[in-house]
């Protein structure tokens, strides 16, 4: 996970902040990882993104794909 970090870090410009979940797929892992697109003061209102990431069994990152964009503050509420 740490290398598929470094990658996505370089195509995005921005360092992941966490990992929100890992779990292994029939072609090797999905993660979802959350970036601070937008640092702003206070800190619970940056801009927060979640990336979902397909890795090979090898860690190496296949694709990712922006899902989500919120800010740091929020709460998820249940639907």
């Amino acid at each position: 996970m740490r290398a598929a970090a470094q990658q996505l870090a370089e195509l995005l410009g921005r360092l992941p902040d966490s990992v929100s979940s890992l779990k292994p797929t029939e072609d090797g892992w999905e993660a979802h990882v959350e970036v601070v697109e937008l640092e702003r003061i206070p800190d619970t209102t940056s801009v927060m993104a979640s990336y979902r990431v397909a890795l090979d069994e090898d860690g190496e990152l296949i694709s990712y794909e922006r899902t989500r964009r919120y800010t740091r503050g929020m709460i998820d509420r249940p639907t």
